[in-house]
């Protein structure tokens, strides 16, 4: 997976994680591999512990209110994930890794996380995290639109929420 000046591909896999947990570690291995994340060493279950508690840290991410809190919780993430920025060739040409070798997975997707986190929010905007406006949803997204004004996780959501909306205001009798 490379890491974009934006954070997208990072992010967007993140909500993913926190929107459907993997149960396993070998489930864990697949979607790495399909989202394409290059995988050094065998996927342990400590792996998947390790995934699970900063997709956990991440998510408090998504739910602060404020800035400031935002940035906190990143920071927090950074300096636990922290190591020397590195180049690296091994999979898809010169790339920069923001971690050490030869990491097991799951600290590798700390760091991914932790620093995809933090350059989507300072290049795109500090509230471009959320949850999905549409009543009963709460699926977790990352909003990387041009307008930045993305309230739902999908359109199907935004869909059924204008139908809630327009459905409501015709059963209101007028004034």
């Amino acid at each position: 997976m490379h890491l974009n000046p934006y954070g997208a591909d990072v992010v967007n896999f993140a909500a993913e994680l926190a929107n459907r947990p993997p149960a396993s570690a070998d489930e864990l291995a697949d979607r790495c591999r399909t989202a394409g994340l290059v995988l050094e060493r065998p996927v342990e279950p400590s792996d998947l512990d390790q995934t699970l508690a900063v997709i956990d840290a991440w998510t408090n991410v998504v739910d602060a209110t404020g800035e400031r809190a935002k940035a906190e919780l990143v920071n927090e993430m950074l300096a636990r994930s922290a190591a020397y920025p590195r180049l690296t060739d091994h999979a898809h040409g010169w790339h920069l890794h923001y971690r050490d070798d030869l990491q097991p997975l799951g600290a590798v997707l700390f760091a991914l996380i932790s620093v995809g986190t933090a350059m989507h929010l300072v290049s795109r905007g500090m509230d471009r995290l959320g949850r999905c406006a549409a009543a009963g949803c709460g699926t977790i997204f990352a909003d990387t639109s041009r307008t930045a004004r993305q309230r739902y996780c999908s359109q199907p959501c935004a869909n059924r929420d204008a139908v809630r909306r327009h459905r409501a205001r015709q059963s209101t009798p007028p004034t």
